[in-house]
């Protein structure tokens, strides 16, 4: 298998929803709000374990996430200082060979608006959430997104445009997806700021 940069995606600053849900599902270091981030996603998924390597002997930064899955490895590392996430990560390129715009270009596979969400939906939802709870009645955005890690940028974006509600981010596998609630203005503010923050990342496409 042919080696894929599929996802290098720099967060400035977590916000809180974001970082507790990556905190309440992470095997390694617990991140707060704040804290710079970066999510890594290699192909052939064993590459992470150099990749991971690399970064956390190059700059002080700690690890949230580690997996390997069938097809992908995704690494997330953390730090209070934006500079040595940056640093890490451009040690990892380096190592690499390559730049941040041979990543993977994210690709909007498909998005769903619902608004006053029935109950019994709501209900089957919260059977396997990870963050908020959706309520009913609420709005609800669903955003599916290849490659998959790309989501926890959306859902960070997401949250600083609007107050909603972080339902969950499936961030492993070949798609991704994001479930946010609240009010229906404020889910659609906060729709176009996760669509908009994808569709701005350079990239390479496949």
């Amino acid at each position: 298998m042919d080696f894929q940069l599929r996802t290098y995606a720099f967060i400035d600053s977590m916000q809180p929803q974001a970082a507790a849900h990556v905190a309440s599902t992470c095997q390694g270091d617990v991140p707060v709000a704040g804290m710079s981030e970066l999510f890594i996603e290699v192909a052939p998924g064993n590459e992470i374990f150099r990749c991971a390597d690399i970064a956390l002997k190059a700059a002080d930064v700690r690890p949230a996430l580690q997996i390997i899955e069938r097809e992908f490895g995704l690494l997330e590392i953390h730090s209070r200082t934006q500079s040595e996430v940056l640093a890490a990560g451009q040690a990892v390129l380096d190592y690499l060979g390559l730049k941040e715009e041979d990543r993977v270009r994210p690709t909007i596979a498909s998005s769903q608006f619902v608004t006053n969400v029935n109950p019994y939906q709501a209900q089957l939802i919260n059977k396997w959430r990870k963050g908020n709870l959706l309520l009913p009645r609420s709005s609800l955005f669903v955003l599916e997104a290849t490659p998959a890690a790309y989501v926890t940028l959306a859902g960070n974006e997401a949250e600083k445009a609007a107050n909603i509600s972080l339902i969950e981010v499936r961030a492993v596998g070949r798609f991704g997806r994001l479930f946010i609630s609240g009010t229906e203005s404020e889910v659609e503010s906060a729709a176009k700021a996760a669509v908009a923050s994808l569709e701005e990342l350079g990239g390479t496409k496949v």
